[in-house]
């Protein structure tokens, strides 16, 4: 039997001592980041809350953090976060729902399914039970149904393992058992399509990833290559399957749009920088922070600390320290503090916001480097200057205005080799998409501070060395990437297994042109 390792949020949640498998608490594992990674590598978390930042939550992140296959993953715990998520998905169920309403009738229609590890009390929705787990691979869930002439999904939630009824028990027990011999296989992947190329901005945002000029100047090139680039905005959500591709040029985050249209562009089969595995990595500090430890890439002494562990940020690391929430993005979130007092103030302001909080050492140098990253490759190298004055690139004031230090683009060449390596090693850790590694150049040598996955890129600072050339890479990229997804699938044989290219989002008189130009590009 696969070795499996349970972990809940108190020892009593789980009743079954006879199930074979060691059984820890959260906040056991979250301490000892080492003690279960070669022995157990199948994590079954079972905390009763996954609200984003719970322990719940960490568990799942920072398990795939140290490379282990946890269930639910982080993208499933999103996904059920918000019906405006997981509702996308629901469509593959419709089928299912509607051949059981057919033969069973609307007066036996279930209110709702419990489905444990892809089992249900009831054998006639046994099919309709493992759809769901397939869609959403969760230990635990409670599905609401509506009944009428054709069934619908209302909700899916989690359900916390100490709310399981008495009579529930032996089916949880079962599937369980049933789940931890199986091998453990990835949800099914859907088959790609076909593409126009929508980017998703923000005119508003103070500080975006690309100014409205930069915008057009991928507009323009994407016309010469054969794309036709269109900006679209939050507003138009609805109409993102008209695309075949999406370039997000708005600052991420989890709890918001900008993830909801990457998971979207990943259910339509579309190409999508950055893609939503590389928004939920590179978004949160703690899943950055072990990710690194544990592939030992180089960064300032780091550590992550819950409330109970406040007394070990001042025993391992000395002041001035970094005190940093896990969800902050261009410079905000991120606290210097010089004191004990300071210390405690910051820290109990961030603990409201989060569990868990990033502790780290104060490292300063004149600038960080910031290193450019598609696909694996080196594509820039800037230097960003601190803010007059200031320990940090950007400096916020109170009413909300903000200043920025200076920057100064190097050819890829040009830049410390050992910078540019460490650069690409930990960007290879997130993905294949565009990413930005930060690092500061030190005695000890280079040291990733974070990888972003939403790098600025904008006229007169990352394109001063290459120019056009910049916009054309990343465009290339797309379409490298749209022109695998349309290559014809062959047999043992090397035959066509079909045409490969017959299907797309759009219609096919508004493909054809594009796609012929994209080709020659």
């Amino acid at each position: 039997m696969t070795a499996h390792i349970i972990v809940v949020d108190r020892r009593a949640d789980f009743k079954w001592d006879d199930s074979g498998h060691p059984v820890v608490t959260a906040r056991e594992y979250l301490a000892r980041p080492d003690a279960f990674m070669s022995r157990y590598p199948r994590i079954v978390n079972l905390c009763r809350d996954y609200d984003y930042m719970s322990f719940g939550y960490y568990c799942s992140l920072l398990a795939e953090a140290r490379g282990e296959r946890v269930i639910p993953s982080v993208a499933t715990i999103l996904d059920l976060s918000k019906k405006s998520i997981y509702g996308l998905a629901l469509d593959e169920l419709d089928e299912l729902l509607e051949k059981a309403a057919k033969k069973y009738g609307q007066q036996a229609a279930p209110t709702s399914l419990h489905v444990f590890f892809g089992f249900t009390e009831e054998e006639r929705y046994q099919e309709i039970a493992h759809q769901i787990f397939d869609l959403f691979r969760c230990p635990l869930l409670k599905v609401q149904i509506a009944p009428g002439e054709k069934w619908r999904v209302t909700s899916i939630q989690p359900i916390p393992i100490n709310e399981l009824k008495p009579e529930q028990e032996p089916l949880f027990q079962k599937a369980l058992e049933a789940y931890t011999r199986t091998a453990w296989r990835p949800p099914k992947t859907k088959a790609p399509p076909r593409f126009y190329l929508a980017i998703l901005q923000n005119p508003q945002e103070q500080l975006p990833p690309s100014s409205t000029r930069t915008l057009q100047k991928f507009v323009k090139i994407g016309e010469q290559m054969g794309l036709e680039v269109e900006l679209i905005e939050k507003k138009d959500y609805s109409r993102l399957a008209e695309y075949d591709a999406l370039f997000i040029r708005e600052t991420t985050a989890l709890d918001h749009h900008t993830y909801r249209f990457a998971k979207k562009a990943t259910y339509e089969d579309m190409v999508v920088i950055d893609d939503p595995s590389s928004i939920l990595r590179c978004t949160n500090k703690v899943y950055l922070a072990e990710l690194l430890r544990s592939r030992r890439i180089p960064t300032p002494r780091t550590l992550i600390v819950d409330r109970s562990k406040m007394d070990q940020i001042e025993q391992e690391l000395a002041f001035p320290l970094v005190l940093k929430i896990p969800d902050g993005s261009f410079s905000r979130g991120v606290f210097k503090v010089t004191t004990k007092q300071e210390l405690k103030d910051v820290a109990t302001d961030l603990f409201r916001r989060s569990e868990l909080i990033i502790a780290q050492e104060f490292i300063y140098t004149q600038f960080d480097w910031r290193i450019g990253v598609l696909n694996g490759q080196p594509i820039y190298a800037c230097q960003y200057f601190m803010s007059r004055n200031h320990w940090q690139i950007v400096k916020y004031s109170a009413n909300g205005r903000f200043s920025e230090g200076g920057c100064k683009t190097l050819a890829v060449e040009d830049a410390p080799r050992a910078v540019v390596d460490t650069a690409v090693r930990a960007a290879r850790l997130i993905g294949d998409g565009l990413y930005g590694v930060d690092l500061k150049e030190t005695e000890r040598g280079p040291m990733v501070i974070e990888i972003n996955d939403n790098p600025s890129i904008d006229q007169g600072v990352e394109d001063t060395i290459l120019k056009d050339e910049l916009y054309r890479i990343i465009l290339a990229e797309f379409i490298r990437r749209l022109e695998a997804q349309m290559e014809p699938a062959r047999n043992g044989n090397g035959e066509l297994n079909g045409t490969g290219a017959a299907s797309g989002h759009g219609a096919p008189e508004r493909m054809a042109a594009p796609l012929a130009q994209a080709r020659k590009g």
